[in-house]
C-alpha cells in the first residue's frame, strides 16, 4: 500500500504537465493504479476457523466424543472428564490459533500443535477402551474402517455424517469411527502445521512485518524530503 501511494504522489505533479500526451499517460498510470488489488496490510486476514478443514473434522470428534461419553462412560469417572476436555481442546486451540494468527504466528503454532498433542491423548483413550474392554481395533483395511473412511469425501460434512455409527452403533463401532476421525484430525493438523512452519520461514511473523513497513514508511519519507 505504501508503494502504490508513494507513485500516485510522484504522478501528481505529470499530471499537470504542459503536454497534453503525457497528462494522458499519467491518467491511464492512474487509473491502472487505483484498479490494482491492495497488497496485505499489517494484520493479515485471520480468523475464519470454520472452514479450516481441521477445525471441521475435530469439531465432529468433539461431538461424537460428547455423545460415546455419555453411552458408554461412567460421568462421574475421571476418564468421562479427559475424554471430553481433550475432544474440547483438539477444536478450541485450532480456532484460537487461527484467531492470534494476524498478529503472532508464534502462539498459531503453539496452540495448533496443543491442538494435536490433546487429539493424540484422546486417541490413546479410545484405544484404551477397546483394549479394556476386549473389543478390536480396526485396521485401515477393515470394510467398516474403509467405509467410515470414504465419509470424508463427503460435502459439508458434519457429526451427523456419523451420527448413525456413534448414536446407534456398539461400542466398537463406535470407538472405532472416532479414532478413524481422530486420525483424519491429526493428518490434517500435521499437514497445517508444515505449511505454518514454512510460511514462517519465509515471509516471518508480525514483528518482521512490522519492521518491514516502519522501515518502508521511514525511507519513503526521507525521499519526499529529500525531492
Amino acid at each position: 500500500m505504501a508503494d502504490i501511494r508513494r507513485v500516485r504522489e510522484m504522478l501528481e505533479p505529470l499530471a499537470r504537465h504542459s503536454d497534453p500526451d503525457v497528462r494522458d499517460r499519467v491518467a491511464a498510470v492512474m487509473r491502472l493504479l487505483e484498479s490494482a488489488p491492495e497488497p496485505a496490510g499489517l494484520i493479515p486476514a485471520h480468523g475464519d476457523y470454520r472452514k479450516l478443514a481441521s477445525y471441521i473434522v475435530a469439531e465432529i470428534v468433539f461431538d461424537a466424543t460428547l455423545v460415546f461419553c455419555e453411552r458408554f462412560v461412567d460421568p462421574r469417572s475421571r476418564t468421562y472428564d479427559q475424554m471430553v476436555q481433550a475432544a474440547r481442546s483438539g477444536k478450541q486451540n485450532i480456532a484460537e490459533g487461527s484467531m492470534v494468527s494476524g498478529t503472532s504466528k508464534k502462539s498459531e503454532l503453539k496452540l495448533t500443535g496443543v491442538a494435536r498433542g490433546s487429539l493424540e491423548e484422546l486417541l490413546r483413550d479410545y484405544e484404551d477402551y477397546l483394549r479394556n474392554h476386549k473389543l478390536p481395533l480396526w485396521g485401515k483395511t477393515h470394510p467398516k474402517a474403509q467405509a467410515v473412511r470414504a465419509l470424508a469425501r463427503a460435502e459439508n460434512r458434519s457429526y451427523g455424517t456419523y451420527e448413525t455409527y456413534v448414536k446407534d452403533g456398539t461400542p466398537e463401532v463406535a470407538a472405532n469411527t472416532i479414532i478413524c476421525l481422530i486420525h483424519q484430525a491429526n493428518f490434517l493438523i500435521d499437514r497445517q502445521l508444515k505449511a505454518l512452519d514454512r510460511a514462517f520461514l519465509e515471509n516471518g511473523g508480525f514483528t518482521e512485518r512490522l519492521y518491514r513497513m516502519r522501515t518502508d514508511y521511514r525511507q519513503s519519507k526521507q525521499r519526499g524530503t529529500e525531492a
